[in-house]
């Protein structure tokens, strides 16, 4: 895909309401995201802090996740399964250097 398909501030705000239903859907665990996109809360906090040069990936991901990691962590993310994590595996395998 071009870069040139939407403009900045469209894809900016198509971001931030990705960021924000991200936020709001707490109850989607970075895992399945893997499993299923073979990308996750983490994946696009890591992508912000590359394309930033100054953020921390803890800065990034405080700002994906809308609190410290760590915190959110804590709240909200459960203790994978194997059958999550081979899902997971498979998943990345796909994503072959593309990010």
């Amino acid at each position: 895909m071009s870069d040139t398909i939407l403009s900045d501030a469209v894809a900016a705000t198509a971001f931030r309401r990705l960021v924000a239903h991200l936020q709001h859907r707490t109850d989607v665990q970075n895992i399945d995201l893997m499993g299923l996109a073979g990308f996750c809360r983490n994946c696009l906090a890591d992508w912000i802090a590359e394309a930033d040069g100054t953020l921390g990936r803890d800065e990034a991901r405080a700002i994906i996740h809308g609190m410290p990691f760590a915190e959110w962590k804590a709240r909200y993310q459960g203790e994978a399964t194997p059958e999550q994590i081979a899902r997971m595996q498979e998943s990345v395998a796909k994503n072959a250097d593309n990010h």
